[in-house]
């Protein structure tokens, strides 16, 4: 289990974070110059990130860096919301490695001719991190929240990141409006929910862990948010409390290697994709993307020894229609689903 550490201490390495600042050397874990021996060669990898897995990243980094291959690796890191990080990278932030939020984060690099476009050829179809959309209050449930019916109540405050930038804004109201369906619901009651959740949004930060950062600062009621992120926020020493809804959302995110990149980063990769590696992130609060994982206890979690429980009804956004459709069908500027009801709440910032 990690240090407890303050709230404010807790604040700083979120804003850190989230304002995408490149880290060098020894970042929470990560391998510095120092930790190599005198006769390796150092390597400099640059990864390229959303802000919510930093702290993942740099666990499997330190134990990489303890094999044969991440012999002398140093990393230099950019982590902020996925859209603009991955932006970032076409317009030419160096990058060997991104772990994004969405999927369209490395189609993006695939269309600038960044990333390979067999990137998601293999078994785990380019997934590396895995979570659910999960829902977060206060200490003592002074709301009585129990599921997503209870957020559309009036007088409840939401928090959640902005669509337009961040990649677990999306998968957040993804779940919100499919829960609808799943329930047997049409999609105008669908829409009709989506509406009233807006409603009672109260921040749209930029990124999910800066939505952690203003719901840690007491401007809401219920935080949206990754289980991973309520997880590794309570081993830092938060005392709010989470649930996992009976119908919530399958968060996949994707990593890859740029065209461009050292060898020792697909070697990174295949390490995050091991058991080894999948060990680290499910100690950090994300549900593995590979079998024969065995589980650590999880600090942070309901249950430490029975940490990612699936959900009753736990769907994935294929079974929205995938990304492509999904993206034109809710996202796209002015037409889509989302930015039409943002426009009607007066909830586009």
């Amino acid at each position: 289990m990690q240090p407890t550490v303050s709230r404010r201490t807790l604040l700083s390495i979120a804003g850190l974070a989230s304002a995408g600042l490149t880290l060098s050397g020894c970042v929470g874990g990560a391998a510095s110059p120092s930790d190599a021996s005198s006769s390796a060669a150092t390597t400099t990898l640059h990864l390229v990130g959303f802000a919510v897995p930093k702290e993942a990243n740099n666990a499997a980094q330190a134990a990489f860096a303890k094999t044969d291959a991440g012999k002398g690796v140093v990393w230099q890191e950019s982590y902020g919301a996925s859209g603009d990080q991955s932006r970032a990278v076409v317009n030419g932030l160096a990058a060997d490695y991104v772990h994004f939020s969405l999927e369209g984060d490395v189609s993006r690099l695939v269309d600038a001719g960044l990333v390979d476009a067999n990137w998601k050829n293999g078994p785990t179809k380019g997934i590396v991190s895995d979570s659910v959309v999960a829902i977060v209050f206060p200490k003592g449930n002074p709301k009585n929240i129990t599921g997503w019916a209870d957020l559309i109540k009036p007088g409840i405050r939401i928090v959640t990141p902005n669509p337009a930038s961040s990649g677990s804004a999306r998968w957040n109201i993804l779940a919100a409006y499919q829960q609808v369906i799943n329930q047997g619901g049409t999609e105008a009651q669908a829409e009709e929910y989506l509406t009233s959740f807006f409603k009672n949004v109260v921040a749209l930060p930029g990124s999910g862990r800066d939505a952690t950062n203003a719901f840690l600062q007491g401007t809401a009621d219920v935080l949206i948010s990754y289980e991973n992120e309520a997880i590794l926020a309570r081993q830092s020493g938060e005392t709010f409390e989470y649930l996992v809804p009976d119908s919530t959302l399958l968060i996949e995110n994707p990593a890859a290697v740029t065209k461009t990149a050292d060898p020792k980063a697909q070697a990174y990769l295949d390490f995050v994709l091991s058991a080894a590696g999948q060990t680290e992130f499910a100690k950090k609060g994300f549900r593995p993307v590979i079998d024969g994982v065995t589980l650590p206890e999880v600090q942070g979690a309901n249950d430490p020894k029975n940490p990612y429980p699936k959900p009753a009804k736990l769907f994935t956004i294929n079974d929205l229609g995938g990304w492509s459709a999904v993206n034109k069908k809710f996202f796209t500027d002015t037409t889509g689903v989302v930015p039409k009801i943002q426009q009607q709440t007066g909830k586009t910032k």
